[in-house]
């Protein structure tokens, strides 16, 4: 995957908001995400960024105008495509974090480790330390600290190749000095892998080189 287009497009619950939507940098745009490059995308809450993640992700479809992968409409993905697509290509943290409640910490990332085999036991160990989550790894996800969860969750995207990574407010609930630990991992990771970072923000943004700064 070379880029991701955003063309025109918009939420169509923001359809009778058209002030709102000329003021964007993205809706009823033609965006063009290129992969290598990274990408602050900031908002104010309840303009659409969470939507507009899960309509590049293929979750969600209710919108109007176009989003391509490379030069292909996704509307039209197959079941099967999108499955290469999250499992290769596309990785993403969802706002909320999804990860299984009642799971480990160290299960959460194997659930999704096994799908791929991209790290090894020995590099997760390694990733849980630098990110301080190690001592608990044994401890159910649901019962660990909304900053830890985060942490837990921004791993777990990691277990897998990926072009593009989606960030949903990657580090709302972390101190300055933990965003700084994670944020340093993420571009070594988006470096060694020649991927594009999509961040998206309220106000409190993953602290990254960006490239381009976007107003939803």
């Amino acid at each position: 995957m070379n880029s991701i287009s955003i063309l025109q497009a918009f939420p169509r619950v923001f359809a009778d908001e058209v002030a709102m939507l000329k003021q964007s940098e993205v809706w009823l745009c033609d965006l063009r995400l290129e992969k290598g490059q990274h990408y602050l995308i900031e908002a104010e809450s309840g303009a659409g960024k969470s939507s507009l993640c899960s309509f590049i992700y293929g979750y969600r479809d209710d919108y109007d105008g176009h989003i391509m992968i490379d030069r292909e409409d996704i509307r039209y993905f197959s079941r099967d495509r999108w499955g290469e697509i999250r499992q290769a290509e596309l990785s993403i943290l969802w706002q909320e974090l999804r990860l299984f409640a009642d799971l480990s910490a160290w299960d959460n990332l194997i659930v999704k480790n096994r799908l791929t085999g991209y790290k090894s036991y020995r590099e997760l160990k390694g990733l849980m330390e630098r990110l301080g989550i190690e001592p608990w790894r044994d401890q159910s996800a649901g019962k660990l600290s909304l900053g830890q969860q985060q942490r837990l969750a921004i791993l777990r995207t990691l277990c897998q190749p990926f072009d593009f990574l989606i960030l949903d407010e990657p580090i709302s609930h972390l101190d300055d000095a933990n965003a700084s630990i994670v944020a340093q991992l993420l571009a070594e990771e988006a470096q060694a892998r020649g991927s594009s970072i999509v961040a998206t923000s309220v106000g409190k943004h993953l602290p990254l080189h960006y490239d381009h700064t976007l107003n939803l």
